[in-house]
């Protein structure tokens, strides 16, 4: 088990040994297993790796939208020090977005391309504030002059395909923050957008959390948004976390084979080097996960041993890190 430790405060968030599966007529397929962390307000909170490592799962348990097949199997997540994860759907209902706001890669998810902007925030705002129509609508037109969009007071107006994708997404961050919510869980919030956009919303980010002192949780497989944007970050290989630690730690001086693996893969302006690093091969299907070191079979420092024990945690010089070149401690 491998924890992300924060002494700035009381834990907003802590997720105890969750384990995530998929129901199958073959049994059951665990995608996530057994992670633990926490997370304290204002405090941006990094999660990052390829495609189908478990990134997007988590954050889904969290705000209680995992659909079946998948299920919650083992752990538990505590926010605000009351246990969420097996609460009913009413109860998670009033929790999300009121108090845990979620940001998606597509803009287009989540909004209604029938209703103005202005209906979709005022509507989300009453839903979770005591207020009448024309407070929320204030409301509203200050939030969108918050996130950055140009004359809010008209473009409340208009409907979600009357604006750019990077202005959607400022619209759907709006939408996460209308209730002002303590935590917000921003999966791929700027995949799908230009660079000067993902610099922006990366911005909004940051702003969101120095002023408003709200906890982020930025899931992402993008190494360089990682690097400029969060406190710490959790490298996430096959369902479990690989190396977890302060950002500026891990990215210079990453321990983990695949952390290293990520970060030679990232081209660096002014670097002489002669090609970029590459791991060889590709991440196992849930059906296919090996014994022991699920990376060892691309790990170019593999052991024989690597392929029947399973690595645990262990802190190195100020990360936690998985890895079984570790095991004497050096520290």
């Amino acid at each position: 088990m491998i924890k992300i430790h924060s002494e700035r405060s009381t834990p907003l968030l802590e997720v105890h040994d969750l384990s995530i599966a998929f129901d199958t007529r073959h049994g059951l397929l665990s995608a996530v297993d057994s992670i633990s962390f926490s997370l304290v307000s204002g405090e941006i909170l990094g999660v990052v790796g390829e495609s189908g490592a478990g990134k997007s799962l988590t954050g889904s348990a969290i705000i209680g939208l995992i659909e079946p097949p998948g299920r919650i199997v083992g752990g538990q997540i505590l926010f605000e020090g009351n246990r969420i994860d097996n609460l009913v759907r009413e109860q998670m209902r009033r929790i999300r977005g009121k108090k845990i706001g979620s940001i998606f890669q597509d803009p287009l998810t989540s909004l209604n391309p029938l209703y103005t902007i202005g209906r979709q925030l005022t509507e989300t705002i009453q839903t979770h504030l005591n207020l009448d129509r024309a407070q929320a609508r204030s409301n509203a037109i200050e939030l969108l002059a918050d996130v950055g969009i140009p004359a809010p007071d008209k473009r409340i107006d208009h409907y979600p395909h009357q604006f750019s994708g990077g202005m959607r997404q400022r619209v759907v961050i709006a939408l996460a923050l209308c209730a002002n919510p303590k935590l917000v869980i921003a999966d791929e919030p700027t995949t799908a957008l230009d660079v000067s956009i993902q610099s922006q919303i990366i911005a909004l980010l940051k702003k969101l959390c120095r002023v408003h002192g709200t906890a982020v949780i930025l899931i992402t497989h993008d190494m360089g948004v990682i690097a400029e944007t969060v406190d710490r970050v959790a490298v996430m290989y096959s369902g479990r976390f690989a190396e977890i630690g302060p950002v500026h730690q891990v990215v210079k001086e990453p321990r983990h084979p695949y952390t290293r693996g990520l970060m030679g893969s990232i081209p660096v302006v002014g670097a002489d080097v002669p090609y970029l690093t590459q791991i060889e091969g590709a991440m196992p299907r849930l059906s296919d996960i090996p014994p022991g070191c699920a990376f060892h079979p691309r790990c170019p420092e593999a052991m024989p041993r690597c392929s029947s024990v399973r690595p645990e945690p262990r802190h190195i010089f100020g990360c936690d890190v998985a890895c079984l070149l570790y095991e004497g401690g050096y520290e």
